[in-house]
């Protein structure tokens, strides 16, 4: 019962960000202090590297105008499908799709460093006679 009252009082933003196969719905929530969760798992426990950390923090960092960067921010984010790397960067897309939605005049900043754009990069499937997308068996005449 307390658990409703909870979901029904908080209200958040939802967007969904997507690289190559993976697929990351998020939810941001105004809070009172700063967390990021990454399929019920802290975010900085999910993402080892530097670099993935860096991708998740740049909407809030560089996206934010002062005035909002300082208000604090409450992530969930459930992530299926892809590798690690390509996870982090369908995060920062939904991250970046939840800000605007929160609040339309930040739609020119993260458009301006490529965030809103769908990096629509992914593997191409291999094709019938072919060993790999596009390497042919070797050629011989006779």
């Amino acid at each position: 019962m307390d658990k409703e009252k909870k979901t029904i009082k908080e209200k958040y933003v939802e967007a969904i960000g997507r690289r190559k196969t993976s697929t990351a719905r998020v939810r941001l929530f105004e809070s009172t202090k700063a967390n990021f969760v990454v399929n019920g798992i802290d975010a900085k426990e999910y993402f080892k590297t530097e670099e993935e950390k860096r991708l998740i923090q740049d909407p809030i960092i560089k996206g934010l105008p002062t005035s909002k960067a300082g208000l604090k921010w409450s992530v969930e984010v459930k992530i299926s499908g892809g590798g690690i790397h390509s996870q982090a960067e369908a995060v920062r897309h939904g991250l970046s799709r939840a800000f605007v939605l929160y609040d339309a005049e930040l739609r020119g900043s993260m458009k301006s460093l490529g965030y809103l754009k769908r990096d629509p990069r992914s593997k191409e499937r291999r094709k019938f006679g072919l060993k790999k997308a596009r390497k042919a068996p070797k050629w011989s005449k006779r």
